[in-house]
């Protein structure tokens, strides 16, 4: 008899674990709260505008391509994948950073900026290549159980890479403060501050700047599409619209879930929702973590998101800009030391109709803008308003252009839509911040230790947040489950 296992949530962990167990063999059914499959990779479309609401950023090339390798497909199978040129743009007060496509082009970039600086560069990112080598081949294939999973012979040699901070290792090797936060800015995908990540998630710089920054045609939400037909070309079947209110345990067995108030009998449960979230669908004495757990944890940053409709195609902008015109350190500080609303906050600007015409009507620019900020703080539309005028006047004075009565419309996203969308732990965005004391098998497990056939995935567990880390996380769950529940 094939084994029935149900999977809460649709995102691309979910999904990822969806295809490698359905391809096993197992009865695989899928629950998703919203209309949309995709959790917080979701689209928004608005008078021939086209939003990815959540992920924006292709990085990792090589971990999709495994994916979908993993089932004798290709990426170009379902989506059309472009490498961007350049691959963004760096606002500061006074200059420029661009990012080309090629190291070369980047070297030259730091060149003019400090001249020098090209040759520490080269040999930084080599040294993130080979991080980026053993993390993606060695450790985070592991799924997180025991500490010795993160020594191999490459790892012993690197010991003091987990005790250094990138920070450190970035202001050792550079002087000049822009290249200091262009060169800390990947770690931020890690959802912690540079001074608390490990030196060893350098891997992050190799996946920028050595593999560059691509954009799947038509979006972000275009993965989510091949995904999911992927798995019902695999047999998954997807219920939309299905919120999973509780799991039911007997004698330590999950053996069911309850939906619309409907009980439906599983085998195994795989949670691909929040984890914190997924403990309160349990009885309390099934819970493995207390609040006192996750209130003591680093979560990511929250964030302010803007989704606007322009009336015009907008000038000295890339498909990806940052704005470091203010202070990184300080609004690093507000998110994570004293969580509070910034005072003078960085911003992320995303126009992804400049590369992809399918984005936005003719002559229009397709624009989402993204503040960090602490997770858990007040969320008000007065605060939205207050803070979209305060990062579109820079934007403004920054790419010398007017775009206020450009506006077509904008909506918003904040802390309360990720509570009440995605069910998020503090209306978190990006998960459980990678620090040295939330890695690997420090972060909560994939496996839960209280009820024997219930199981986690997603950027909470292992390996950690970000896109590529969630398809890796579907892996490794889906390995587990095989391990201990064969068909």
């Amino acid at each position: 008899m094939k084994k029935h296992i149900a999977i809460i949530g649709s995102g691309f962990s979910a999904l990822s674990a969806s295809c490698y167990l359905a391809k096993e063999g197992y009865d695989v059914t899928m629950f998703e709260k919203n209309s949309t499959v995709g959790g917080r990779c979701r689209q928004f479309k608005k008078e021939g505008f086209t939003f990815d609401i959540g992920p924006s950023w292709y990085w990792m090339p090589d971990i999709f391509d495994k994916f979908f390798g993993d089932f004798g497909k290709k990426t170009s199978d379902y989506y059309q994948l472009d490498k961007l040129s350049p691959a963004y743009k760096i606002f500061f007060k006074d200059e420029v950073i661009t990012i080309g496509d090629t190291l070369e082009k980047i070297c030259d970039e730091f060149e003019r900026i400090e001249p020098g600086s090209s040759k520490p560069l080269k040999k930084f990112i080599n040294k993130a290549a080979t991080n980026y080598d053993i993390a993606i081949n060695k450790v985070v294939l592991k799924p997180g159980i025991s500490p010795f999973e993160l020594v191999t012979p490459e790892t012993a040699m690197r010991v003091d890479q987990f005790f250094k901070t990138i920070s450190s290792d970035v202001r050792r090797n550079f002087k000049n403060p822009k290249l200091i936060s262009t060169l800390e800015f990947p770690v931020l995908f890690l959802g912690a501050k540079p001074s608390n990540t490990p030196s060893f998630y350098s891997f992050m710089n190799y996946a920028d700047f050595g593999l560059g920054t691509w954009h799947p045609k038509g979006g972000m939400y275009e993965i989510i599409k091949a995904m999911s037909a992927l798995a019902e070309s695999l047999g998954v079947k997807i219920h939309t619209n299905s919120p999973v209110d509780k799991i039911n345990v007997e004698q330590k067995n999950a053996i069911s879930v309850e939906i619309h108030g409907e009980e439906k009998i599983f085998d195994v449960v795989l949670s691909g929702a929040d984890y914190h979230h997924t403990e309160t669908l349990l009885d309390q004495k099934h819970r493995q973590y207390s609040e006192d757990y996750w209130e003591n944890k680093t979560f990511a940053p929250s964030s302010l998101l803007f989704y606007v409709g322009f009336d015009k195609k907008l000038k000295n902008i890339q498909h990806h800009n940052l704005f470091f015109d203010t202070n990184f350190e300080t609004h690093a500080e507000e998110i994570y030391d004293d969580p509070k609303w910034p005072e003078d906050p960085l911003f992320y600007a995303n126009f992804p109709s400049v590369t992809d015409e399918t984005m936005a009507p003719d002559n229009s620019e397709t624009g989402f803008f993204l503040i960090p900020i602490a997770p858990g703080i007040e969320d008000t539309d007065e605060l939205r308003a207050q803070y979209f005028d305060i990062i579109m006047s820079r934007f403004e004075k920054l790419t010398k252009q007017n775009v206020k009565n450009n506006i077509i419309f904008k909506e918003s996203f904040c802390v309360k839509d990720f509570i009440k969308e995605y069910n998020s732990y503090k209306g978190n965005a990006y998960g459980m911040a990678n620090t040295l004391s939330q890695t690997a098998f420090l972060r909560p497990k994939l496996k839960s230790k209280k009820v024997n056939n219930l199981y986690f995935t997603g950027q909470l567990t292992v390996p950690g947040p970000g896109v590529p880390p969630s398809l890796i996380s579907g892996k490794l769950v889906s390995e587990l489950i095989k391990k201990h529940h064969k068909n």
